[in-house]
């Protein structure tokens, strides 16, 4: 057995004296008392601790108390109150310790449930600190208390401590505390250490020791092992401090040894998992008076091996004894025998033993996370923006998109602060997000000019400001970027003082409406060649900054860009396919949970018409597209015949299954305006926010999903095609779709393009319209529903046309404008039909109106 290098620790001299006036004056502690109200300040009874309110280290939760059965007069006051989390997945805590990073602190969380929402259910959750899983919670009763410490060393100037909902009840926290302590003490390569177990031996008053007999407040558990002796002093061990790590006298003051003085002190523990590292202290004091020719000498071993020695402990004084390298094994012993010449048997007064944490999980780039963070405190935006922005991916904040490439740091690359409620001048911590490509700041009430720092952003390939009170003229560089084509710029809506053209002569509002027949308006031509003319000069970028960079990505391989599943792994992750959510021509999609978050695997049918072509179609297109309303790709399996992909899950399946008649719910008139919305600026992104641009060649609502919020997603890429980077108005391609939803151009021509798309996301703003099939053979003899609409439009029965069972609770000018936008996407003739830029231009004024058209309504009633 190879010998592990083991060291002696005694530190001694001022610099202990300095850490331990720290210590005492608590001036390295953080000491939370979480649920306790925002003014709150108090000092524990027991200890002298001053705890305070949690209230500025969290932007989340509820306050709540348990119930007056379990506050206990022997109960800390700090577990009277908890803070409990009923509201998103991860809540996080975030401590900033003014000794900054790179230091050593201990971290502790504590849980006392007490039934504090009389639903007598103790729950489970996770806990991770950063990025990191830390560990599981498991509250067994209303008066057990859980307690979690971890020895951690932040690369950052603040600390998460977060808490994750996995649906087995809801997380709360009792107590937070942060101590400070040099990186002298506990040494090691590895960022966290995890407390397995510390111990006070031999402990004569069978107590638990913290603060102030330990100045940096670690808990020692008593313990008094069976067939040992136990030694004490009532003197002061370690009166001049010199020994680094301060186990405190009250620790030291006792030990034990073996009965029988011949035999070995021995301890050990048999991890659950026999690759875990393990890191031991051992600290000595030596408490009895030993005559002039007596000597406790004593080595020390580890699974029988000589490990270091001899050992002589010093009266009244510790020594500490640690491993420079971790153990492992199925099981792990430790022994402590005399020497030859010894002649008292070995002692220990107090073990330390820590697991390795694997802390690998990547951080957000600091270089974005400090704007990003000066952006939420400057706007106060309202949103659960806590732990960090783009890490674990899982958990990544609300309208962020990030890079995530290999080892590197991830990196901010798309903002989407729609709707945000903004105002005053923009956040100049916009522009230090330098790698970021696509930003969105409309509908909100931005004021002033368009700033210059936005034209320096060298990766900004879309921006839109729309729904905005901005005035003034656009910043020369940024109007050349967007005449260039190197930048999508959406400014002209709501911006009437705004000033587009280089001369900076206002330009009246327009808007561009589509009825049937499409009218071509001298307008209309304006804004369609316009579009078109920044798509296709789009598609020429391949040589500036940032086309290279998503050109690079879709060249790599499939492993490195997204994570391989193992079949063993997929059957674990479903449960052995015990859930089925649906079945399609690819095969059958099942519910399964990784890392406690659910997912959806969807399974190649070995009789799949689809096959290997679309699955990897499918994934290679998805590790490089990257938006809030297109699916995001969790991971596949490619293993021998087992062939499957893992996705986000939707908790609220696919519109078309909310458009039926079976369904129960009635989607609202504004939720639909909403979900075509979402569709529509997914369907953008591919046309317009990838280079190449991409077809998805199957748009229909089968293949646009709800999650829990009901936002929509497009998902089903297995079709989907890449334009040539180099340019053309289309690709020529066997004909793939779905029946009703293809276009008819394309099915004569074999002629691809995006107005293909275009086409059949008109024949779904139909269905939302309706809530009928796309054909309806055993009601109208096979008619195409856009042939149904037109019928009655034609006669101007746009009630008729509206589904039903909306009960008339629609805004008759509204439809007619969604309806007049549906047909003229349904054009047969691709010329005719606007693309995804109008469209989402006209469906998000359709929406706005809608929400104050709501709001009024709501005021009038109130005032009624």
């Amino acid at each position: 057995m190879e010998m592990l290098n083991i060291l002696l620790c005694v530190l001694i001299g001022g610099s202990v004296l300095a850490v331990l006036v720290h210590a005492q004056d608590q001036s390295g502690f953080i000491s939370i008392d979480c649920g306790v109200s925002a003014a709150s300040t108090y000092n524990d009874a027991t200890t002298g601790i001053k705890y305070i309110s949690d209230a500025t280290f969290i932007d989340s939760g509820v306050s709540r108390s348990i119930s007056p059965q379990f506050q206990a007069k022997n109960l800390e006051q700090q577990f009277y109150s908890v803070r409990s989390f009923p509201e998103g997945v991860r809540n996080c805590y975030t401590l900033k310790p003014t000794q900054g990073r790179n230091n050593r602190y201990l971290i502790r969380a504590s849980f006392m449930y007490g039934n504090y929402d009389d639903q007598s259910k103790p729950p489970e959750f996770d806990l991770h600190l950063g990025v990191n899983f830390w560990d599981s919670v498991k509250i067994d009763n209303e008066t057990s208390i859980v307690t979690k410490e971890i020895m951690h060393v932040p690369p950052s100037n603040s600390v998460s401590v977060c808490l994750i909902n996995k649906g087995l009840g809801t997380p709360f926290m009792s107590t937070l505390e942060l101590r400070y302590f040099r990186n002298s003490t506990y040494p090691t390569p590895y960022e966290a250490l995890e407390l397995y177990r510390r111990l006070d031996i031999g402990s004569i008053t069978n107590k638990t020791i913290r603060y102030n007999d330990d100045v940096y407040d670690r808990i020692w558990k008593p313990v008094n092992f069976p067939n040992r002796k136990t030694l004490s002093t009532s003197l002061a061990i370690d009166a001049r401090r010199n020994n680094g790590y301060l186990p405190g006298s009250a620790v030291m003051s006792t030990a034990h040894t073996p009965i029988n003085a011949s035999q070995p002190y021995e301890f050990y523990w048999e991890p659950t998992d026999p690759q875990a590292k393990y890191f031991v202290y051992m600290h000595f004091a030596e408490v009895e008076v030993l005559k002039e020719n007596e000597i406790r000498e004593f080595n020390v071993t580890q699974n029988g091996e000589f490990l270091y020695g001899p050992v002589v402990p010093e009266y009244l004084y510790t020594n500490t004894l640690y491993s420079t390298v971790p153990v492992s094994g199925d099981s792990i012993e430790f022994g402590l025998e005399r020497t030859n010449r010894s002649t008292h048997p070995p002692i220990l007064n107090a073990l330390e033993i820590f697991m390795v944490k694997d802390f690998s999980q990547t951080q957000t780039d600091p270089k974005d996370v400090d704007p990003i963070v000066d952006i939420k405190s400057i706007y106060g935006l309202k949103r659960n923006w806590q732990g960090d922005p783009c890490a674990p991916k899982a958990y990544s904040w609300d309208g962020l998109n990030c890079s995530y490439e290999g080892s590197d740091p991830p990196r901010i690359i798309s903002l989407n602060l729609s709707s945000s409620e903004l105002s005053g001048n923009r956040a100049a911590s916009i522009s230090n997000l330098a790698m970021l490509q696509h930003l969105d700041l409309s509908n909100n009430s931005l004021t002033g000019d368009v700033p210059n720092f936005l034209s320096k952003m060298p990766f900004l390939s879309i921006l839109n400001l729309e729904g905005n009170k901005l005035s003034g003229s656009l910043p020369v560089e940024l109007l050349e970027r967007s005449n260039n084509g190197s930048l999508l710029l959406r400014s002209r809506w709501e911006n009437p003082d705004l000033c587009l053209s280089a001369s900076c002569q206002k330009k009246e509002k327009h808007k561009n409406k589509f009825v049937v027949p499409l009218a071509a308006t001298t307008a209309t031509v304006f804004v369609i060649f316009t579009a078109l003319a920044a798509f296709w000069t789009l598609r020429r970028r391949k040589q500036e900054g940032i086309s290279q960079k998503i050109h690079h990505k879709s060249g790599r391989t499939l492993e490195s860009k997204t994570r391989h599943f193992a079949y063993a792994e997929v059957l674990k992750i479903t449960n052995n396919f015990e859930t089925v959510l649906g079945r399609g021509g690819f095969g059958t999609v099942f519910l399964g949970c990784l890392d406690s978050i659910k997912v959806a695997v969807k399974m190649l049918s070995e009789s799949s018409a689809q096959g290997y072509k679309e699955f990897h179609a499918e994934v290679k297109l998805l590790m490089r597209v990257h938006h809030g309303n297109l699916t995001d790709l969790v991971g596949y399996c490619n293993e021998g015949s087992h062939m499957g992909l893992i996705y986000e899950y939707m908790a609220n399946g696919n519109l078309k299954q909310h458009l039926s008649y079976r369904n129960a719910y009635t989607m609202s008139w504004e939720e639909r305006l909403r979900i075509a919305t979402d569709a529509a600026q997914g369907l953008e992104y591919l046309h317009y926010g990838c280079n190449p641009a991409i077809v998805h060649r199957d748009v229909k609502s089968a293949n646009i999903l709800l999650n829990e919020k009901v936002q929509a997603k497009i998902a089903d890429f297995g079709l989907s095609r890449i334009f040539p980077a180099e340019g053309g108005s289309h690709i020529s391609t066997v004909v793939a779709g779905t029946p009703g939803y293809l276009d008819p151009e394309y099915q004569i021509t074999n002629w691809l393009n995006e107005k293909s798309d275009v086409y059949s996301f008109g024949v779904v703003l139909l269905e939302i319209v309706t809530g009928r099939p796309v054909i309806n053979i055993s009601h109208d003899e096979g008619t195409h529903i856009g042939q149904w609409v037109s019928s009655l439009v034609a006669k101007g029965e746009i009630k008729r046309i509206v589904d039903p069972s909306l009960g008339g609770d629609f805004e008759i000018n509204s439809a007619w404008e969604i309806v007049e936008l549906a047909l003229g996407c349904a054009s047969r003739n691709s010329t005719d039909r606007p693309t995804m830029s109008e469209v989402v231009m006209e469906l998000k004024e359709c929406l706005k109106k809608e929400v104050e058209e709501g709001e009024v309504e709501v005021q009038e009633k109130e005032s009624a």
